[in-house]
C-alpha cells in the first residue's frame, strides 16, 4: 500500500473571534511549514552513571506561511496584524489567534492555538510578484 500527498487537498484555516477566518484553498498559499520549538525531555546523568530522564511538556512552536504577495489570505493576515497591532486592540485579543491544518491523505490534523505574529514579513518589490514569509509563534500545537 502506498500513500498519496496532496497539498491542494489539505485543509488550512486561520482564525481570530474579533476578526473572522480565512481557508487557505488554493489561494497563492505555496507552503506551510510547522516546528515545534521546546524539547519534549532531557535527560541527566549522575556522577555514579545513572540517567535521569525528564519528560517536559513543552507544545511551543512556529508555523512559516509562504505565499504570494498578491495572494487574498496574505491580505487577510495583513488585515490580521494591523487589527493586532492597534491601540485601540484590547490586550487580551493579542494571542487568539488559531490556526488548523488536515491532510487527510497523511491523516495531518494540528491544531494551533495562542498564535501571535512573530513580526510583519520582509516585503519585496521586483520586476516580478514575489513570495513572502509570514511567521507566526504558537503557544500549544497539538498534533494527531
Amino acid at each position: 500500500m502506498f500513500k498519496v500527498y496532496s497539498f491542494p487537498e489539505t485543509q488550512l484555516n486561520i482564525s481570530h473571534d474579533s476578526v473572522g477566518s480565512t481557508n487557505f484553498d488554493g489561494l497563492g498559499v505555496d507552503s506551510v511549514q510547522v516546528n515545534m520549538s521546546g524539547d519534549r525531555a532531557t535527560n541527566e546523568v549522575a556522577a555514579d552513571g545513572g540517567v535521569m530522564i525528564n519528560k517536559i511538556i513543552d507544545r511551543r512552536g512556529t508555523i512559516a506561511i509562504t505565499l504570494q504577495q498578491t495572494s487574498p489570505v496574505h491580505a487577510f493576515l495583513m488585515r490580521l496584524f494591523n487589527y493586532l497591532n492597534s491601540q485601540v486592540t484590547p490586550t487580551s485579543d493579542f494571542a487568539l489567534t488559531k490556526v488548523y491544518i488536515n491532510n487527510p491523505q497523511l491523516g495531518d490534523i494540528i491544531n494551533a492555538t495562542g498564535v501571535a505574529f512573530q513580526k510583519l514579513p520582509d516585503k519585496p518589490y521586483q520586476a516580478q510578484g514575489q513570495k513572502i514569509t509570514w511567521n507566526l509563534l504558537a503557544a500549544d500545537i497539538t498534533q494527531s
